[in-house]
């Protein structure tokens, strides 16, 4: 079926710029409408969907939207779980799928150049050829794209020791709404030349311009990791062990929570020998020199015993780490089999209050009769509850609604905030008065109305 309601003066632009690269039928379009982010009823179909090569194709495509005062939206793996790249008017997508190479890799700057689809895992694997390392590791990293990693910072279990995508973007080229190309940065390791405007894009949602390029910095690849998981009989006694692990010096890579339903739905749908009568488990990764690790293996075994650990299974070789880090991340793909839905929220409170946020979640999931397994990253306080449930019963769908809204409430009141990585777009802008201070807030408007003063790029995220 074709989109007979079509803009046919912007579609003779776009063909200009794009020659027959262009979606328009509206069974090409429904893709395009969805990401992971729920609210299936709030549906709105782009106008056309186009697939640049270059910065001077977005740069022409940005001014011929202006022109015609049509949105356009940056899209790449299309896995936002907080409606990032949702159309919410009249909008052009652009698809990056073909800006998707890595374009340098230079071991003696310690640097990579990438396109903004270039995908995580391959950027690590190229990395990794000459021994360098790209620390960010989002849970769905082989799917994930940096440009997407970029415009929410994300970071995964590893950035308790090693940070998020922030501290590895050091250089951006990015189109504004106006259609100029910059430079954010530059491709040092150390720059205070001016205002930090690569810090002012990164986690921007890809609300202030569009990413075209990056500049990563890269880090010598540890020689070597080993993987525990470590049970308890108790989601106390596991935060006890978090916290006694990182006040005896060691900074583990990661330091991961599960609770015993996340166990339980691994284990139902992806047998791999987990401990399901356990009441939460840590999954835990030391990285470094060889000779050292065993050091600090000794010394971690010795305090997660003194925490009440009720076993611990160490991992013997690379096989076997790799084999426990595919049981993590199948996790949320387990979920999916509860129920016909899962949805995956994110926030972050301080690690002395993980233990009050988790037993909050269980007690209103308890109350509104909705399905949770509780996961997250224990040595950063992020934690990750996912919902499954039937988004087609209403019922279900407003109780749902209902444990969402004391979900945020419960994390700001905690001393948290709404989000580590998955950023607020569509679906958490009305919680964001709650957990910023107005004049905050304010200043964020001005920004994006200085950087796209007509409101054509991604709109209507955030505020």
């Amino acid at each position: 079926m074709y989109n007979y309601f079509m803009d046919k003066i912007l579609f003779a632009g776009l063909k200009k710029i794009y020659g027959n690269d262009i979606l328009y039928k509206k069974e090409d379009l429904y893709p395009y409408a969805y990401d992971t982010s729920p609210n299936p009823d709030d549906i709105m179909l782009p106008e056309f969907v186009v697939y640049p090569l270059n910065s001077k194709q977005v740069s022409q495509t940005i001014l011929l939207c202006a022109k015609h005062k049509v949105s356009v939206i940056a899209r790449g793996a299309g896995t936002c779980h907080c409606g990032g790249c949702r159309v919410k008017n009249r909008a052009v997508v652009l698809h990056f799928s073909k800006m998707d190479k890595i374009l340098e890799i230079n071991k003696e700057d310690l640097t990579a150049r990438v396109q903004p689809n270039a995908v995580i895992k391959k950027i690590n694997e190229e990395a990794e050829k000459l021994n360098l390392f790209f620390p960010p590791d989002p849970s769905n990293l082989a799917v994930s794209t940096i440009g997407g990693a970029a415009a929410l910072s994300s970071g995964g279990p590893r950035t308790f020791k090693y940070g998020s995508a922030k501290d590895y973007i050091i250089n951006l080229e990015v189109v504004l709404s106006d259609g100029r190309i910059i430079k954010t940065g530059s491709n040092v390791a150390k720059n205070v030349t001016g205002y930090n405007l690569t810090s002012l894009f990164i986690g921007s949602e890809g609300t202030l311009g569009i990413i075209t390029e990056l500049t990563l910095r890269l880090i010598p690849k540890p020689e070597a990791r080993m993987v525990t998981m470590a049970y308890f009989d108790s989601l106390i006694e596991a935060a006890g062990a978090v916290n006694n692990i990182i006040n005896s010096g060691f900074t583990p890579a990661t330091l991961d929570l599960l609770d015993k339903n996340t166990l339980n739905t691994i284990e139902k749908f992806n047998p791999c020998g987990l401990l399901c009568d356990k009441e939460a488990a840590l999954l835990i990764e030391l990285d470094g020199f060889r000779e050292s690790l065993q050091i600090e293996k000794k010394k971690i075994f010795e305090i997660l015993k003194s925490s009440n650990a009720a076993q611990i299974t160490q991992a013997q070789n690379e096989e076997e780490n790799e084999k426990i880090w595919r049981t993590r991340r199948s996790a949320f793909a387990a979920v999916t089999k509860l129920r016909p839905n899962v949805i995956t929220e994110d926030v972050v409170v301080p690690r002395s209050k993980i233990v009050a946020l988790v037993r909050g979640i269980e007690d209103m999931c308890k109350k509104h009769n909705i399905v949770v397994c509780i996961m997250g990253h224990a040595g950063d306080g992020n934690i990750h509850p996912n919902f499954a449930l039937d988004l087609n019963n209403k019922e279900e769908r407003e109780s749902f609604n209902t444990v969402k809204d004391k979900l945020f409430s419960l994390a700001i009141s905690l001393g948290g905030c709404l989000s580590g990585e998955h950023g607020i777009g569509s679906e958490k802008k009305k919680y964001l008065k709650d957990a910023l201070d107005n004049g905050a807030i304010e200043y964020m408007e001005k920004i994006k109305k200085l950087f796209d003063p007509q409101n054509i790029i991604n709109p209507y995220k955030m505020f």
